[in-house]
């Protein structure tokens, strides 16, 4: 879980550092890491024993792709492009939030006293890094609405664990993992197909070369497979928790380049979201609520 964090708190400087030429556009960082992705889950299906998924569950892998990839990652990227690496992923630590939200409006699953006021403390970071912090961002062009789009992303994964908890357990990571990147590789590449032939491929310096293959073969697919080590390992609270490393080594990572700055407004955030997520993290679960807080 530290090896997967870590490498997604370096994805928001580096997808910064990658698209800050603009020879590399958002949409078409979005396609290396759907269509990568695919490839190598593929790849890696094939040295996996054999798992039959029929037609219908493939259908239903299409959608849970949308959501848990190609909304959500697509989102994230762009995002990302808009406001500074510290915003984009200390916004990404509210997803225990939003999965807690969802699971009460749509399962109708009870939530305590102290999960309702993380949710309100998380809400109310949230607001503030969105709406109060713009002046204060540095090497960002829209940090309120990159900030809205990253939200969108957690809540459209958030929505993916909810609707698909139970049926993603059926298969193994590999193949959930195949069909989703696929079902989004399907969708996304057709979208951007003039901008793929549009690109002037040959002036895209190699720095811009491995800062793509990082966010692919780094923050994909070997994070990925560190979490489903770590989840087999570790209790979901301590797992949960390691979402913390992610705005540390964000920030750290974007001061240093010069891409990010610190503001008070930007601590208070901070220490709203921190504050929520740790009490929905922490908290002790309902009677109903330990199917969900095994998943």
């Amino acid at each position: 879980m530290l090896g997967a964090n870590l490498m997604w708190g370096l994805m928001a400087p580096i997808v910064k550092l990658v698209l800050a030429s603009g020879m590399i556009a958002p949409l078409l960082l979005v396609d290396f890491r759907m269509a990568g992705a695919a490839i190598l889950f593929w790849l890696t299906s094939l040295f996996m024993p054999k798992e039959h998924v029929p037609l219908p569950d493939i259908l239903r892998l299409f959608g849970a792709g949308m959501l848990g990839v190609f909304f959500n990652q697509g989102c994230f990227i762009v995002g990302v492009s808009l406001t500074t690496p510290s915003e984009a992923s200390l916004v990404t630590t509210t997803m225990p939030m939003w999965v807690m939200l969802l699971a009460w409006i749509i399962l109708h699953e009870p939530i305590s006293m102290k999960k309702a006021g993380g949710i309100v403390l998380g809400a109310a970071g949230a607001i503030i890094l969105m709406l109060g912090n713009s002046s204060t961002s540095t090497g960002a062009s829209n940090p309120p609405l990159g900030d809205f789009i990253i939200l969108m992303a957690q809540l459209s994964y958030a929505l993916y664990l909810t609707l698909y908890r139970n049926f993603i357990r059926k298969y193994s990571l590999v193949t959930i993992m195949k069909w989703m990147f696929l079902s989004a590789s399907v969708v996304s590449l057709p979208l951007s197909a003039k901008m793929l032939l549009s690109t002037a491929w040959a002036d895209i310096s190699v720095i811009e070369w491995w800062g793509a293959a990082a966010v692919v073969i780094g923050a994909t697919y070997i994070a990925y497979i560190c979490v489903m080590i770590g989840q087999k390992n570790l209790r979901p609270t301590i797992v949960g928790m390691y979402n913390y490393i992610q705005p540390i080594v964000a920030t750290g990572v974007g001061i240093w380049l010069g891409l990010d700055r610190f503001s008070l407004v930007k601590g208070v955030a901070v220490a709203l979201i921190f504050s929520g997520v740790w009490l929905v993290t922490v908290s002790r679960s309902l009677p109903s609520d330990k199917i969900s807080a095994d998943s």
